[in-house]
């Protein structure tokens, strides 16, 4: 029998926990700097996004804390704003999130095709490597805060100035981390689920600098290298690193807009990186997203109350504890705790591991991200309307940030649905008499403003004295100019060359001209004797096609018979 308690997945979900803390420490302590903020305030968010969030969500997988994709309007907001006051921006973020959450607008993220969410995943682990890089070969320069995560984009003069300040103790120790998580991937490594490799990795590269530094070589890495802790003397001096809200703040219009607007981004990001990491997530469980809504809101306003920078889901987080095989939400609950505990207890050994082996683990879950296999599937099942939007959002991620490129990935997807929608307006069966052709034409199921054009192409090339029956019985939805297309050329064009129109199955509401009956127009023509000489049929395009194909040959004959009377006279 399969266990479902809140515990019984513990082994498991404790060393992906551990996992996860390890990777989420640099980059609380990196996002808050680049935020230029207090360190502290970004391992703030990222204790309150483990324990509280991940306590609250109904998400298994996901894991909360800062992100890079807000770094950019911390950054402005703090230009104007002291950080007391901005904290009262961040309550305000939490408040309209909890409201957004009651209004279940987390509904808009069944509206993100595959095509993107996919090519989000994999533009983010395109950009995890490339951000890796510089700390996977020991090169600590200027603006490595600002590469910190994998939301924002990259600066590439950052990654190529990194292969002239390469250290080689950092080479090897990430090097062997690389090799070490892919050997655990080979059938006889894969027994070993209670040795993580990403754990065996973090002490395998502490042990190994402390090797370099006992033979005192050159190898040896120093603090620059390492992971940065504050370290706090006593308990007392840990818990008065929070800060409290200057709730003035509240009386400023600033604050409000800031508010709104961490609100809306952060709202955004979480419903995306909530949609990828369920399908990220081996068992395919769905989380319902107006209840994230709500913890996430609950989540800022307590990061705001205690000095804590805003919050939001964080794909790269996610995805590691996916990959480190996390089976519930106590995995994100533990790396909260760790955090919490950790930094206030153990920041000296934390401080020991060098920043080349988490380099190196979040370089392969990168990979996992990206894997190429993505691609070849998506053009083997989709062809090219999954294949190219996944491709545009991966390049888009990676050049800009997450929010920017899966914007132009959507922009692309409407693209190819628009180009499918125009393809097919209607069918057609045509039958052609001695002397008259009646033409039945089947409207498709759904005809917008996009099929105006291949309709009226069709009905401008209609033959005088041909007889046309357009069939809606089948449509669910007509578009307003398609309609008054119909209704003009029945009113004008139709009567000018002599076409006799039959307009059935259309819903009263459309209000269409009312014409003979398809019955009458086919008895008449069996009452006068005809018998049919020839039937097509196919979509639309065939249609205008075989229309002027006979236009050109009348026009053809009448020149002929032109030049033979010249010759007569």
């Amino acid at each position: 029998m399969k266990k479902s308690g809140f515990f019984s997945n513990i082994k498991s979900d404790a060393i992906s926990g551990i996992i996860v803390f390890l990777i989420a420490l640099p980059l609380c302590l990196g996002i808050a700097q680049a935020s230029e903020a207090p360190l502290f305030s970004g391992l703030v968010a990222g204790i309150i996004g483990g324990i509280v969030i991940g306590a609250m969500s109904g998400s298994q997988l996901s894991v909360a804390g800062p992100a890079a994709g807000l770094v950019a309007i911390v950054i402005s907001a703090l230009t104007i704003l002291s950080w007391e006051a901005f904290l009262c921006a961040v309550i305000v973020a939490g408040a309209l999130q909890i409201v957004l959450g009651f209004l279940k607008a987390g509904s808009i993220a069944n509206y993100f095709p595959n095509s993107v969410i996919e090519g989000m995943l994999a533009g983010i682990g395109l950009t995890i490597i490339i951000k890796q890089i510089p700390e996977a070969l020991g090169y600590d320069g200027e603006g490595h805060e600002r590469m910190a995560s994998a939301e924002d984009g990259f600066t590439w003069d950052y990654v190529t100035s990194s292969f002239n300040h390469m250290e080689t103790g950092a080479i090897i120790i990430s090097v062997v981390g690389l090799a070490l998580l892919m050997l655990w991937t080979l059938r006889p490594f894969k027994k070993l689920t209670l040795l993580p490799s990403g754990l065996v990795v973090v002490v395998v590269g502490v042990l190994v600098n402390e090797l370099f530094k006992m033979q005192g070589s050159e190898l040896y890495l120093g603090t620059i290298h390492l992971v940065n802790l504050p370290i706090a003397a006593s308990f007392s001096e840990f818990f008065g690193q929070f800060t409290l809200p200057d709730f003035s703040g509240f009386g400023t219009k600033q604050v409000w807009i800031t508010g709104a607007t961490i609100a809306a981004v952060a709202s955004i990001e979480t419903l995306l990186c909530i949609e990828a990491t369920d399908k990220l997530d081996p068992q395919k469980r769905y989380t319902p997203t107006n209840r994230e809504l709500k913890a996430q809101g609950i989540g800022n306003m307590l990061s705001g109350l205690v000095g804590g920078l805003p919050i939001t889901s964080v794909i790269v987080r996610s995805s590691a504890n996916i990959h480190s095989g996390a089976k519930s939400k106590m995995a994100t609950i533990i790396h909260g705790t760790l955090l919490l505990v950790c930094v206030g207890s153990i920041p000296v050994i934390l401080n020991m591991i060098p920043k080349a082996s988490l380099a190196a683990i979040l370089i392969f879950v990168g990979y996992k991200l990206c894997n190429p296999k993505s691609f070849i599937h998506a053009y083997k099942e989709g062809g090219w309307t999954q294949f190219i939007p996944l491709v545009i959002t991966t390049l888009a991620v990676v050049k800009f940030d997450l929010l920017t490129g899966v914007g132009i990935g959507l922009g692309i997807s409407i693209i190819f649905l628009l180009i499918r929608n125009m393809r097919i307006p209607f069918f057609f069966r045509r039958t052609s008499y001695e002397n008259e052709d009646i033409i039945e034409i089947k409207l498709a199921q759904e005809v917008s403003f996009l099929n105006k054009a291949g309709i009226k192409m069709a009905l401008q090339r209609l033959p005088e004295n041909s007889k046309i029956i357009i069939d809606a019985n089948e449509t669910e939805y007509i578009d307003f100019d398609v309609l008054d297309l119909i209704r003009e050329f029945h009113n004008n064009q139709a009567k000018e060359k002599n076409i006799e129109m039959s307009l059935i199955g259309f819903k009263e509401i459309y209000k269409v001209p009312s014409a003979k009956s398809a019955t009458e127009m086919l008895s008449k023509l069996n009452t006068n004797g005809g018998k049919h000489s020839e039937t097509s049929s196919g979509n639309y395009k065939q249609l205008i096609q075989e229309l002027d194909e006979e236009k050109d040959y009348k026009q053809l004959i009448q020149e002929l018979d032109k030049e033979i009377d010249a010759d007569k006279t």
